[in-house]
């Protein structure tokens, strides 16, 4: 099976830190089909959130280190080159998971998202949540 490019969406992160679930997510970034990217506004992204007081009181520090440690070591950090200047999505702050998304040519980004959700796709990049990934690669 070939290599599939994935990027994990920030409330991803969050939602499987909070749930205590980085198993999964250690299993995932792992995995011999999936390849995880990470680019560096999704990480200080996931850092400002993961920071706030209504998040620490669910995932103490030492859980918040661990996910960074994971996602620096199993993931794959690459600079996003393209920019993304319209789009339908409402958000803006999202602009760039899009672009991201055309500068590895992901083939997923899994997220909770329902602004990213409802997109679908992105160019050859389709957007769905991490249960339906799952449910396509068991």
């Amino acid at each position: 099976m070939k290599n599939c490019k994935i990027i994990i969406d920030t409330n991803l992160w969050i939602s499987l830190l909070i749930g205590k679930k980085m198993s999964e997510m250690r299993a995932l970034c792992n995995s011999e089909i999936v390849s995880v990217y990470i680019c560096e506004e999704l990480m200080a992204e996931f850092v400002r959130i993961a920071s706030c007081e209504k998040i620490r009181k669910y995932a103490p520090e030492e859980r918040i280190r661990e996910t960074v440690n994971l996602m620096k070591s199993s993931c794959i950090e690459v600079p996003i080159k393209n920019t993304i200047v319209s789009s339908p999505l409402r958000d803006v702050n999202d602009l760039y998971l899009l672009a991201f998304a055309d500068t590895i040519k992901a083939d997923y980004i899994l997220t909770g998202d329902k602004d990213l959700l409802i997109l679908q796709s992105h160019n050859q990049t389709k957007i769905v949540t991490y249960n339906e990934f799952v449910q396509l690669f068991s």
